[in-house]
């Protein structure tokens, strides 16, 4: 056939496409995880009709069910169908229950058949735990249309019943920590354990670390269940022992005259140094027992900005020193 027969009966135009998508089958279905957005597109798709009313270019996705099982919310979202004489715009999803044979006589609804051109949600039946179940996404043909919906679009899971966070997998409960303190973290769930930072833990790989942050740090925890990838958070909150103020108006009027640290009376031993912009040493002092009043041998120092550097000398040995800066406003 010449070329130019062969464009007067398949004439090209950029709005179709002939490409096959790999989830056109059961078999293939692409495994949807709870919370997570994917993308699909059921252009070119083929498959069993029958499903749902008046329909056809089926993709198909799977998800499985979490330890405690119950309703499934779907979304379908970002629905993009080109302008393409005869088709039509809308798509219709259907939840599946099925023995894994894929074979069409195996599957009965789980929810209704739902329809639409814009964004819609809609809940499922409720379902068994640790259950596999599919979902099909196809074009509809009606309203006239001569060709059924093809068209991209982006597909969530969630519910009592998808959720995996919260459920199945959790990172364990926020802490609280006293500066050079340590606490062991306890993610449940899940099948292996990657943490993020790794700074201040003891290893990596295991769900039960030691955290021994300098500061306070969140740590996230990924692990993969039924071939999907969850993350968890879990903060563990440094307490500092001394909280120095940042200012203070040593100006004769009683009222935030001297240099405030709180929390440094309990440690006796600790030694203080002031230096002001150009690193002369303005004030030092063992033990903190007066406050700075914002002199230097007797006299009283400039309005300005001032640093400090504070080694506390514990019994238990030294902790990292403190360090920042001290606004003098008169």
């Amino acid at each position: 056939m010449r070329l130019t027969a062969f464009l007067a009966l398949f004439p090209l135009t950029a709005t179709v496409s002939w490409a096959q998508p790999p989830n056109s089958d059961c078999s293939t279905a692409a495994t949807l995880c709870a919370e997570q957005q994917a993308g699909g597109d059921n252009t070119g798709a083929v498959g069993l009709p029958g499903f749902c009313a008046s329909t056809a270019n089926l993709v198909w996705y799977t998800f499985t069910t979490n330890s405690v099982g119950g309703q499934v919310n779907v979304q379908l979202t970002s629905i993009n169908c080109p302008l393409i004489a005869g088709m039509d715009n809308e798509l219709s999803v259907v939840v599946l229950s099925g023995d894994g044979s894929c074979l069409p006589g195996s599957f009965a609804s789980v929810s209704p058949c739902v329809q639409d051109s814009e964004s819609f949600s809609f809940n499922t039946l409720a379902l068994a735990p640790n259950t596999q179940y599919w979902i099909i996404v196809a074009g509809a043909q009606d309203n006239g249309s001569t060709i059924a919906a093809q068209c991209g679009f982006q597909i969530e899971i969630g519910g009592a019943g998808a959720d995996i966070v919260g459920v199945d997998f959790d990172a364990g409960p926020d802490v609280e920590i006293s500066e050079g303190a340590s606490t062991q973290l306890n993610a449940i769930g899940g099948t292996n354990y990657d943490w993020s930072p790794t700074s201040g833990l003891s290893g990596n790989g295991i769900p039960d670390p030691i955290a021994q942050p300098v500061s306070s740090t969140t740590y996230t925890v990924t692990t993969q269940i039924n071939g999907c990838a969850f993350s968890d958070d879990v903060t563990v909150e440094v307490i500092l022992l001394i909280q120095p103020t940042n200012t203070f108006s040593p100006n004769d009027d009683g009222i935030n005259d001297t240099w405030d640290v709180p929390g440094i009376v309990d440690y006796p031993g600790s030694e203080v140094l002031i230096y002001d912009r150009w690193g002369q040493r303005v004030f030092r002092s063992n033990g903190y027992r007066e406050p700075w009043d914002g002199t230097n041998n007797g006299h009283k120092v400039t309005e300005g900005t001032y640093y400090y550097y504070i080694q506390l000398n514990q019994v238990e040995g030294q902790s990292t020193p403190y360090t920042g800066f001290i606004s003098i406003i008169r």
